[in-house]
């Protein structure tokens, strides 16, 4: 794994060579340190006080979440996490649940020390929470794992999300502080259900008896960057169901991911919506990559696809629901392709923009990056 940090010496090292040198970029910077990142990490990781400006982050990323500076700011409340039980209902001070259902302010969750943590039923995530698991070992694991669930404005970082079971219906804190029913629940690492700006970074999520994360029933504006995928079949599905029409808003980016090894499908499936999935590390599949249906639109870009040894070669999938066929949009702009990886693209029309706004948009990189760019996916050693 990366080290989060510059040694403190190298760091300042380089900040003397800037005051020399007003045209040195900070990805020059990274260069002479010998680490590559993209441009997220560039944001905060070469700080070697990170762990005091924790609340820095907020401003580094891209993509349809945009800048999450409204989860920082006046009124910021700083909570830690010392007692790793759950109580549903009745969530304890000093637990995950409590900083994250029960306080309805901005709240910026850290973790006292390595944590493993069962949930008794899902996480329902308030609005305007950050749940930063860097510099320790947090996992959340073996039953109920995370459900974002009518909120906006959340970060997810730094987390291990593994092996999530179905949970049957019952009662759980919500995410406005109150206790509330909750359906059945299938089995997903992280769920989004009518959520908005959210943004998934760094975590690790593995193993689980549905997906590894879903958005859904008209979530938009979701960025999912620098995790990994692996050991799944359903990795990633973007949209409810082919009739949810409200899906027809959905923009997602997804980028700096690594999805392998040992993932099926779905990387993403996407349905109505849009999706602009760049500069990710494919390594490898069973069934297919990325797949769609209900007229979704897709701009894949300088991502490395490398095929199986055996089976299926093709990146697509596509669901036809009419007698007509589906129309959908699946474009490859820049992609590298490995081991006779192929993709069948739309032919004709144009290829669709991500449109995005300033404080939204980044420079996507050329793919033959894409590995140094994502050497560092998952859960990150802080130090």
């Amino acid at each position: 794994m990366m080290v989060c940090i510059i040694p403190p010496r190298l760091f300042w090292a380089i900040m003397m060579v800037v005051l020399f040198n007003s045209n040195l970029s900070f990805a020059k910077q990274s260069k002479i340190n010998g680490l590559k990142m993209n441009v997220i990490d560039r944001c905060w990781r070469p700080n070697p006080e990170w762990r005091t400006y924790r609340s820095q982050m907020a401003t580094c990323s891209v993509g349809y979440a945009g800048k999450m500076t409204n989860n920082i700011g006046k009124n910021l409340i700083h909570y830690t996490v010392t007692d790793p039980s759950d109580d549903p209902i009745n969530p304890k001070p000093g637990t995950l649940r409590y900083g994250a259902s029960v306080i309805q302010d901005k709240v910026w969750i850290t973790f006292e020390k390595d944590m493993y943590i069962k949930l008794e039923k899902s996480l329902l995530i308030s609005s305007f929470t950050t749940i930063d698991g860097r510099g320790v070992n947090v996992n959340i694991a073996n039953n109920a794992c995370l459900m974002i669930f009518k909120a906006t404005n959340i970060i997810i970082h730094s987390i291990r999300v593994h092996h999530c079971k179905p949970q049957a219906p019952g009662f759980v804190m919500g995410p406005e502080g109150k206790v509330i029913p909750l359906g059945q629940v299938d089995g997903d690492a992280i769920r989004l259900v009518t959520a908005s700006k959210i943004w998934i970074d760094h975590n690790t999520l593995n193993d689980c008896q549905d997906g590894l994360l879903d958005v859904t029933r008209g979530s938009t504006n979701v960025t999912i960057s620098n995790n990994w995928f692996r050991n799944q079949d359903k990795v990633m599905l973007l949209g409810h169901d082919d009739g949810y029409i409200r899906d027809q808003n959905m923009k997602v980016t997804v980028v700096y991911n690594h999805f392998g090894p040992n993932c099926n499908q779905r990387m993403p499936r996407i349905r109505h919506g849009y999706a602009h999935v760049a500069n990710n590390l494919y390594q490898g599949w069973l069934q297919y990559a990325i797949g769609g249906s209900m007229k979704p639109s897709l701009k894949s870009e300088a991502n490395i696809f490398i095929a199986p040894r055996t089976g299926s070669k093709e990146v697509t999938w596509r669901k036809s629901t009419d007698k007509n066929g589906d129309r959908w949009e699946f474009h490859s702009v820049g992609d590298i392709f490995e081991n006779r990886a192929s993709f069948a693209v739309t032919k004709g029309g144009r290829v669709p923009k991500p449109n995005y706004n300033k404080e939204q948009s980044f420079k996507v990189a050329d793919a033959k990056f894409v590995r140094s760019l994502t050497r560092s996916s998952g859960v990150l050693r802080c130090d």
